[in-house]
């Protein structure tokens, strides 16, 4: 079936869908400006009452074409727009993008090890950096406001770090291909650990402060219930795939960069509050996640102020090919970010450093691409819930 006849289906079933709706129903379009779809996302419902009987989603408000727009500049040039799909956790999509092409020029194995514990550092900051947004957005989504200017607070310290490394707060072009766009600035692993020794106790805090209060869990366990099942056909990935009990993280099932030689778990779903795989569990997640991000974090920091500390003779850009040429071949790359699994497909051309094609496997897609299912038969209210649950980025939505 091809592009255009999937096109014509797809229209068709959207009308015959919207003109079957009963005198007892109610169309209700949510979005694309309102706040609890976390961007220009359109939801339109059809509901009975309160209740949601179907859930449409429009997507195609963000849309910047990038995936034709890395075929048109060459590998090195697109980076920056990497930055721009997840835009919360700009480090892991470059790291992403700049490991398919080392792999793919064959020198993966010379990165310094610096270098690589720089990389996965910087990652890991931008993860928590990251959860603290959907952990608290997700808060004031149900009501309480005090957790969403709590982890503002201390995200606001992580990006003032970052800034100090790549002397931006949320575009990076940090990471390249062979290397990185400087080293880290002198003291910085000595503020980052003050840093660790200053959340630990608030992380703490917030989550005594969500996870068991009696209406949090009231609004989110039970609510959403996603079965291992449905998640793995839908293809979904990250927090939303790990509530459901599955515990595949690529960090540990790739172990690309240095993450083999690092101590960290995989924080799985329980069903603690409710059922496996509920909004809480999501939430709960990610929760677990950053605390493993700074068992990760220190990690870093001890092998580089040991092992792999600062040398007067260390170029970052030692490696950064001047242009990338590589052999006409198909490449895939995945990498574990923020929200799941972040993917690169290339196909690349002879005597050129312009690839023939680009696709991005963004895995907001594909974890919104859920929401109809979780979101029949529930109350309006606990739509917004489901949808916090998510966590999505517009940005990667519609790329």
């Amino acid at each position: 079936m091809s592009i255009d006849e999937k096109y014509t289906r797809g229209l068709r079933d959207y009308e015959e869908r919207i003109n079957s709706v009963s005198s007892q129903e109610m169309v209700i379009n949510m979005g694309p400006q309102h706040p609890s779809t976390h961007g220009v996302l359109r939801l339109e419902l059809i509901t009975d009452g309160e209740i949601v009987k179907d859930i449409i989603p429009h997507l195609g408000y963000l849309h910047r074409c990038f995936d034709k727009h890395a075929e048109s500049i060459n590998y090195t040039k697109t980076i920056p727009f990497t930055d721009r799909l997840d835009y919360l956790a700009s480090m892991n999509n470059s790291h992403a993008f700049v490991m398919g092409v080392e792999r793919m020029l064959g020198i993966q194995d010379k990165i310094p090890k610096r270098i690589e514990y720089i990389r996965v550092l910087v990652c890991e900051l931008n993860r928590i950096a990251s959860h603290l947004i959907a952990i608290g957005t997700y808060g004031i989504d149900i009501g309480a406001f005090t957790p969403f200017m709590w982890c503002f607070r201390d995200r606001e310290h992580i990006m003032n770090m970052l800034e100090w490394a790549s002397g931006s707060r949320m575009l990076y072009n940090y990471i390249w291909i062979g290397g990185l766009f400087y080293d880290l600035p002198v003291n910085f692993e000595e503020r980052c650990l003050e840093f660790v020794d200053y959340f630990k106790p608030k992380l703490q805090e917030l989550d005594g402060l969500l996870s068991n209060n009696e209406i949090f869990i009231q609004r989110t366990a039970n609510i959403g219930v996603l079965p291992a099942d449905v998640a793995i056909n839908y293809g979904c990935s990250g927090p939303m795939l790990r509530a459901s009990g599955i515990k595949w993280d690529l960090r540990r099932v790739d172990g690309y960069s240095v993450y083999p030689e690092i101590e960290f778990d995989v924080p799985v779903g329980k069903g603690e509050m409710g059922s496996l795989g509920d909004c809480w569990d999501r939430y709960k997640v990610r929760v677990d996640e950053v605390k493993e991000s700074v068992r990760i974090i220190e990690q870093c920091l001890e092998r580089l102020m040991g092992d792999f500390k600062r040398t007067v003779d260390f170029d970052p850009r030692a490696l950064v090919p001047k242009k990338v040429n590589l052999k006409a071949q198909d490449y895939y790359v995945r990498a574990e970010n923020p929200k799941g699994e972040l993917g690169f497909y290339f196909v690349t051309a002879e005597k050129t450093d312009i690839p023939r094609r680009v696709k991005a496997r963004g895995p907001s897609f594909n974890n919104l691409s859920v929401l109809p299912e979780l979101g029949r038969g529930v109350l309006i209210a606990d739509l917004i819930a489901i949808l916090g649950s998510i966590d999505i980025v517009l940005g990667e939505v519609d790329r």
